[in-house]
């Protein structure tokens, strides 16, 4: 049976927070390769598909972008300021990858136009952002 609703429903996104788990952490950023925000640096992520979950969504977007395949991820957060987005309203879910190491991203995603690994501030590591169950 399908439904019609008369409120407008938001876009979902998934962004990873990739991070070393050195003393001093690292955490993977991709540039932007297109509009809104060109040139800028982001986690990588992007848009939810109707038939996955935002962990699956997660997933997907970080191999497409970086190469990087991971199986466990960590959620840390949503966020939903009515006016971040400005392609429309955008609700993201936040999930945070641990990696022993840093990594060296070949994704073949053309949304992301760079790479690099950039150190974090003193004060944040890993164990910062993991939610105890």
């Amino acid at each position: 049976m399908a439904y019609t609703y008369k409120y407008p429903r938001p876009a979902v996104t998934a962004d990873c927070v990739v991070m070393t788990k050195e003393e001093r952490p690292q955490v993977l950023l991709i540039q932007r390769g297109f509009d809104p925000f060109k040139g800028c640096w982001a986690f990588p992520g992007g848009f939810m598909n109707m038939d996955e979950t935002t962990e699956q969504s997660a997933i997907r977007e970080l191999e497409e972008e970086t190469g990087l395949v991971v199986t466990e991820l960590h959620q840390i957060g949503a966020y939903s300021k009515v006016d971040r987005d400005p392609r429309g309203r955008t609700i993201t879910v936040a999930y945070l990858v641990l990696v022993d190491y840093p990594v060296v991203a070949t994704g073949q995603d053309d949304a992301a136009k760079d790479y690099s690994l950039f150190y974090s501030r003193p004060y944040v590591t890993a164990k910062t952002y993991i939610r105890k169950a």
